[in-house]
């Protein structure tokens, strides 16, 4: 099994027996919501959409998998989103078989699949990889794998000798504490890759997630394993590798 990382999503094609493209936290409908708290922008879907596509027309995928948060708004379905996601939804299916994960945003988003489309919340397995928003507690069919996580919209933010810093999307990946998720024992430990947000106007730090973690994937990382990667695919290091400089030189 390998990963493709592709910057231009931020993306990640997952290649084993079949080839998977998985993007998560799409957070169609988020123009919408920011409205309401004094953010306008237009809607960006039309462009998102087409971001999607265009991975899928070059890469021919066997599936897209969507990790989660697909829609914005909890807990209703906002016109924006009703208004947008069929259309969205049947630019994908169109190209090529459909999956979804779903999240904590994603309350209703069933009106919008067909059934086998519809994946448990609390995860699943495809090709031998294991796949979860990352808002709930996983499934015990998941102890033992690499398991891909959306949910915390993970963003590096890199500082050089004279202070000018770097914010872009990225990817952390750690092992797993199985007992404190719950998971039944293994002999491979179970290991997350947080997936980056492809929605671009989400995105939070990467060393906050570690520090002051809130979801229960979070919770359990074992901070030790943790290593930070670029979009591309570029490792930067392990997470203390991203302290600002004044604080490593404390």
């Amino acid at each position: 099994m390998r990963i493709e990382f592709l910057a231009e999503g931020p993306a990640a094609l997952v290649v084993n027996a079949e080839r998977t493209l998985v993007i998560a936290d799409l957070h169609f409908g988020i123009e919408s919501d920011l409205a309401r708290h004094g953010w306008h922008f237009s809607s960006r879907s039309v462009e998102r959409m087409q971001r999607v596509t265009d991975l899928v027309d070059r890469l021919r995928p066997d599936r897209l998998l969507l990790l989660g948060d697909v829609k914005q708004s909890v807990p209703f379905t906002t016109r924006q989103e009703w208004r947008e996601l069929p259309e969205v939804l049947a630019a994908f299916r169109s190209r090529v078989p459909l999956l979804v994960v779903p999240g904590n945003h994603d309350p209703g988003i069933e009106r919008f699949l067909e059934p086998h489309e519809l994946a448990e919340k609390t995860g699943t397995v495809v090709d031998g990889v294991g796949y979860l928003h990352g808002h709930t507690l996983p499934a015990s069919i998941l102890a033992g794998l690499l398991v891909l996580v959306g949910h915390h919209h993970p963003l590096a933010a890199i500082q050089d000798e004279v202070g000018c810093a770097l914010r872009a999307p990225a990817y952390l990946m750690g092992e797993l504490d199985g007992a404190c998720l719950g998971l039944p024992p293994t002999e491979r430990p179970t290991r997350a890759l947080f997936v980056p947000a492809f929605n671009e106007l989400a995105g939070y730090d990467v060393r906050k997630i570690v520090a002051d973690p809130f979801s229960p994937v979070s919770r359990c990382l074992k901070k030790e394993t943790v290593e930070v990667l670029l979009a591309d695919g570029t490792l930067l290091g392990p997470i203390e590798a991203l302290a600002p400089r004044d604080e490593a030189a404390a």
